[in-house]
């Protein structure tokens, strides 16, 4: 229940757009204002990795629309989708966007915020829990901490498909920080050699987290040298983080005590 000393929820106006995001898996991870926002769309135009028990908080007579991208299926354009959240506002409806995690990490946000100001539709954004910072603290990898890091690297894993990304994975590696890599696992023999060419050493502490914050999650310590093999002896496969670097290391001393988030 929300308390009155709450700021009050904003409307959802007919013929705007909510970009919202979903957050990492685990439906009770949404935000205050993603819950009202799914309790008043006319329509919710979701994606692949958004969990059903979510769509399912919808009011009634709300229509869910799929607009899944999911590397190597049949999947929604973006232009297609562009046009949807178009349409549907210009309509009279009121659309919601739904991604996984957040809309502006790697949720292709800022096309849609885009397609939708050249086309007049006003719009709002409502962050979420991104998977690469909450998967990682939920399964005791904090992003930062004094003793080891004073930055972190969000990258999107499937950069490298580009051809001329390996001198971008090099330059990461010699930060020295962190990197948490998003849906890799396709390239994730070209990233890990790379940031191994950049200097940084195969023994740095890894962590592969598969449907991170869901029933199906995964976690597997590794190293960045043992990455790829240790991905296929467990099957690890998408959606998946990767975790890359001193913080992984924490996560041993906190495993005694750390009580599981489900």
């Amino acid at each position: 229940m929300i308390p009155k000393s709450f700021p009050p929820l904003p409307d959802f106006p007919a013929g705007e757009v909510w970009l919202a995001g979903a957050g990492p898996g685990d439906p009770r991870l949404l935000t205050v204002l993603a819950l009202h926002a799914i309790g008043q769309a006319d329509d919710i135009v979701y994606d692949a990795l958004v969990d059903r028990r979510v769509l399912d908080l919808r009011r009634d007579g709300a229509e869910l629309i799929s607009a899944g991208k999911r590397g190597g299926r049949p999947s929604s354009q973006q232009g297609d989708i562009n046009d949807v959240l178009i349409e549907r506002a210009r309509a009279g409806r009121r659309v919601l966007r739904l991604k996984g995690g957040d809309p502006f990490v790697f949720g292709r946000g800022w096309d849609e915020a885009s397609a939708l100001t050249d086309a007049g539709i006003r719009f709002r954004i409502i962050p979420g829990l991104t998977a690469g910072l909450a998967g990682a603290a939920l399964a005791g990898i904090p992003a930062t901490s004094r003793d080891t890091n004073h930055a972190v690297v969000l990258a999107a894993g499937h950069r490298a498909e580009d051809g001329g990304s390996a001198a971008d994975w090099a330059a990461l590696a010699k930060l020295g920080q962190p990197i948490v890599l998003y849906m890799p696992m396709s390239q994730l023999a070209e990233i890990t050699a790379s940031l191994q060419q950049g200097g940084l050493s195969s023994d740095t502490p890894a962590a592969l987290i598969q449907s991170a914050t869901t029933e199906q999650e995964r976690v597997v310590d590794s190293t960045l040298g043992n990455l790829v093999d240790d991905a296929a002896r467990h099957g690890i496969g998408s959606p998946s983080i990767v975790v890359i670097g001193a913080t992984v290391g924490l996560r041993r001393h906190l495993l005694g005590s750390l009580v599981g988030w489900r």
